[in-house]
């Protein structure tokens, strides 16, 4: 049976049906060909990959980007973010990566953070004299913190596929998030100098205090939300409804941006987006199912225990596959039906599941940027007006300083576990 599913996936995935489909299909041939078990099952176990309480807080996350996005939250931020970074040369791209680590204490979706931050920084950046490919792959990239720095969706989804605290999972993130984010700037302050870039980036940026003021309540947000979780306040899951609450306050009461009449689109968006993910979890969560009764993951782990005598070596084969996973699979997908593979294993080698986890979202984040199916260099292209084959070549620079600090995040577990010992330890 499982070969049966996997080759039908992978013939799925050829003729370019979209994953969800794809890995529903697979289920459907596996359980024809097994001929012990009836279709029921699968409704049963669509329903059981759903039925989980942390997964509450992905249509809220959602929920609560769009409505930073429509109430002006996110112009704001980038004006903040301008003020801090934004007079040396290059300060402008280093106030794109500025601002997506901000947009990502909240949003918690890379997709949302590019188009709400790129549709601001990518058209001014160009009119500063960036090449629009340079542009729209520095955006693309540093997007990528959005799933990243905490909250984070692919968290949820791998805390909730191996029953690993999402707290946890969140505090390990700060730190290879704050890494990768300040490696990103310094990549784009040297191009600048290099290239001759940014030397007007300065111009027409607001003062601190200015920029402040006007972005504080936007800037409240990742506090209130990070701050209550840490603080023991309400879960991760609760925050997200706190999420919603306050963006919607804050857009339509105060900032006055958002009206009633615009409440249809921002939910329908977020419908469509949740129901995306939604039916992506739940047949990856029939197809873990299926598996898990072939007996795979024990002969997995047997198999990976044997194949490498060392977490370095274990680590660099699990980095090196799920970077080819990424570059073909989509990121939720991937997590929910690898997760609770590989990480029985990475534990046997003694490796912290937190740790591992933050590896996981770090290196499957990065199919979000790489072609053929990274849907950030979409988003990006879009926002651009570019086709993606001129985000090829800028791309590549980006792609090799992540993965600079995916190699230092895997083989030092401080850079994850720091804040997570400091607060539940």
């Amino acid at each position: 049976m499982s070969q049966i599913m996997l080759v039908s996936m992978l013939l799925f995935f050829v003729l370019t049906v979209p994953v969800a489909i794809a890995v529903g299909l697979a289920n459907m041939a596996g359980v024809a060909w097994e001929g012990r078990m009836t279709f029921l099952v699968i409704a049963q176990q669509l329903y059981a990959a759903l039925d989980k309480y942390p997964l509450v807080a992905v249509p809220f996350f959602i929920l609560a980007g769009n409505l930073m996005e429509s109430g002006g939250m996110s112009n704001r931020m980038v004006e903040f973010a301008k003020s801090l970074v934004g007079g040396v040369q290059g300060g402008l791209a280093c106030s794109c990566v500025l601002t997506c680590m901000i947009f990502a204490a909240v949003a918690g979706s890379s997709v949302a953070t590019t188009f709400a931050v790129g549709a601001i920084l990518i058209p001014a950046m160009v009119r500063h004299g960036y090449p629009a490919p340079f542009a729209a792959s520095l955006q693309a990239s540093a997007a990528e913190l959005g799933v990243i720095i905490p909250p984070s969706i692919p968290m949820i989804l791998f805390a909730v596929s191996t029953d690993t605290s999402v707290g946890e999972l969140f505090v390990a993130g700060i730190g290879p998030g704050l890494l990768i984010g300040g490696a990103l700037m310094l990549y784009v302050w040297l191009y600048a100098r290099r290239h001759g870039l940014g030397l007007q980036d300065g111009v027409g940026r607001l003062g601190v205090w200015t920029a402040f003021r006007q972005a504080w309540l936007a800037l409240l947000m990742p506090v209130i939300i990070l701050g209550g979780i840490y603080g023991g306040i309400f879960t991760p899951t609760e925050a997200s409804a706190v999420a919603v609450v306050y963006a919607l306050i804050v857009s339509m009461f105060v900032y006055r941006s958002v009206k009633w009449g615009d409440l249809s689109k921002v939910l329908h968006r977020s419908v469509v987006s949740t129901a995306v993910i939604m039916f992506i979890i739940a047949n990856a969560g029939v197809f873990g199912f299926l598996l898990n009764r072939t007996g795979i993951p024990a002969a997995m782990g047997i198999w990976l225990g044997e194949l490498f005598s060392s977490p370095m070596m274990f680590l660099l084969g699990v980095n090196v596959a799920l970077f080819v996973v990424g570059m073909f699979v989509e990121t939720s997908a991937s997590i929910v039906v690898l997760a609770p593979l590989l990480l029985p294993v990475a534990m046997q080698f003694g490796i912290d599941p937190a740790h591992f986890g933050i590896i996981m979202v770090v290196n499957l984040a990065l199919g979000m940027v790489t072609p053929p199916f990274g849907v950030n260099l979409f988003a990006a292209c879009s926002v651009a007006g570019i086709s993606l084959e001129k985000l090829i070549r800028p791309l590549l620079p980006f792609v090799v300083v992540i993965l600079a600090c995916l190699m230092l995040i895997s083989y030092v577990p401080e850079v994850s576990l720091w804040a997570r010992d400091l607060v539940y330890r």
